[in-house]
């Protein structure tokens, strides 16, 4: 997956925005429910213009030491809680519908942490079963 792909799909979940709390090198995609008052949650983080394309996304504790144990693309996220967030490098090794699995997990897991409100505004479906 290259940056633009990244990016595009990130923004295409509904509710998610970009943001550069870290500067314009960084984005940030964010998801947020119920206007601009409400607070928004990180799902993914990328410097999308750095070599290697890496991005950070949320997970569930055991899913991401199964995932890191079976990729060698996948770490523990670096500068992030590596028990919740996996580093993605996306240089090649990784299928992009493992990549765009991952994404919305990430978003997945930020919206069901959301305020019911907040997440019936989003016309959120939950958690698929594993």
């Amino acid at each position: 997956m290259d940056a633009a792909s990244l990016r595009q799909y990130c923004l295409s979940l509904t509710g998610s925005y970009e943001d550069f709390p870290f500067g314009p090198e960084t984005s940030v995609f964010k998801v947020r429910a119920g206007g601009p008052a409400r607070p928004a949650k990180m799902f993914a983080m990328s410097t999308l213009a750095a070599d290697p394309l890496m991005v950070s996304l949320k997970c569930e504790p055991e899913l991401a030491l199964q995932l890191r144990a079976a990729h060698p693309e996948i770490s523990g996220a670096w500068h992030m809680n590596k028990t919740h967030w996996n580093q993605l490098d996306l240089t090649g090794g990784l299928e992009e519908e493992l990549v765009r699995n991952l994404v919305e997990d990430s978003y997945d897991l930020v919206v069901a942490s959301l305020p019911r409100r907040d997440r019936e505004s989003l016309a959120w479906k939950g958690l698929a079963e594993g």
